[in-house]
């Protein structure tokens, strides 16, 4: 997925068989769902400011308060002196009124919440700072992996959306889908990942995201053009095969299958890395160079049958990479929002 940084603040930054009820449910045999591949914008809105890294003071050897005191990247600011932060602005509105003296941060991190007392720095132009950077979620290009017309549930990426500097899968407050006008593609090379390149309208959702999951991002869609194409069987991770195979994107303005190779896959070993693929379709290469950015969520098509996602490129080789079973996606769909 080909994602941008929001901004931030320097703290101191989808024939229906069985049809989805909800949009959480679980594989299951018989489920049939229309394998989308439409690139849409994706917003992800996080669930508090998120540390990303530190920022030292003007003086020399002067490190940062909140890493004196402990916290780290990846943290998620929950309050402060035991008041609500759900938001950049919230968080500096509170450091601006700062007017000496230890403060208690709370924070999230790996599901458990922490409290850290600190004393912030005082800064020029009045006010505080805790040495931090912080963020509140990210945008970027997508694409869509399935929709079931009947509850209007979507799936998309494969894999969840994570920090660009830590790593660490945003944690999820709002989000939403929005429509996208592709432009054309950064060709990938070895070592160099390309993207598809286009713009969204912030303003023009397509859906509302729910849960974001180490297996994609899931919800519920009101207006996705892949509404109108027809619901195709699913098959469960233990029918894949190797040999021919098809995925379909929309990098050429219009969503069309392109030969791939399914050249190995993978036992459960719980890394989501379900099968090893080689893009073969000289016309998709041509354009990309394989797999690119913003390609994450591309349907997997075998035998007539959706079995999974396109999730990563590898870097020494963009015409390789990795997929997600749809099985794996589904089951996914159950996990509470990150």
């Amino acid at each position: 997925m080909n994602f941008k940084k929001r901004a931030g603040i320097a703290a101191a930054l989808i024939v229906v068989f069985s049809a989805l009820q909800s949009a959480g449910a679980a594989y299951s045999e018989g489920l049939s769902l229309i394998p989308a591949g439409e690139i849409v914008g994706i917003k992800i809105e996080n669930d508090g400011p998120m540390v990303v890294s530190f920022s030292e003071g003007s003086s020399s050897g002067d490190v940062s308060p909140a890493f004196e005191a402990g916290i780290l990247p990846g943290d998620v600011i929950k309050a402060v002196n035991g008041k609500k932060v759900a938001s950049l602005t919230d968080f500096a509105d509170f450091m601006k009124l700062w007017n000496g003296g230890e403060i208690n941060v709370t924070i999230e991190r790996g599901g458990k919440t922490l409290d850290f007392t600190l004393v912030p720095r005082a800064k020029s132009t009045g006010g505080a700072e805790l040495g931090v950077c912080v963020r509140d979620g990210m945008v970027g290009l997508g694409t869509v992996t399935f929709y079931d017309p009947a509850s209007g549930a979507f799936g998309a990426l494969g894999h969840g959306v994570n920090d660009l500097d830590t790593g660490t899968l945003l944690p999820l407050k709002s989000g939403a889908i929005m429509k996208a006008e592709v432009s054309g593609a950064i060709k990938g090379k070895s070592g160099s990942a390309g993207e598809i390149t286009g713009s969204f309208d912030m303003e023009a959702e397509l859906g509302s995201i729910s849960a974001n999951t180490i297996c994609g991002i899931f919800g519920t869609a009101t207006n996705l053009s892949a509404k109108s194409l027809r619901s195709m069987p699913t098959a469960p991770k233990s029918a894949v095969e190797t040999g021919s195979a098809k995925i379909i994107n929309c990098v050429s303005g219009k969503a069309r299958e392109y030969d791939i190779e399914i050249s190995r896959v993978y036992p459960d070993d719980g890394s989501e890395r379900d099968m090893l693929i080689s893009i073969t379709d000289p016309e998709l290469i041509e354009v990309t160079g394989g797999i690119v950015q913003g390609m994450s969520g591309s349907p997997i098509i075998q035998n007539g049958k959706l079995v999974g996602a396109v999730t990563h490129v590898l870097l020494n080789d963009p015409t390789k990479g990795y997929g997600i079973s749809i099985e794996t996606m589904l089951n996914a769909m159950d996990e509470p929002a990150a």
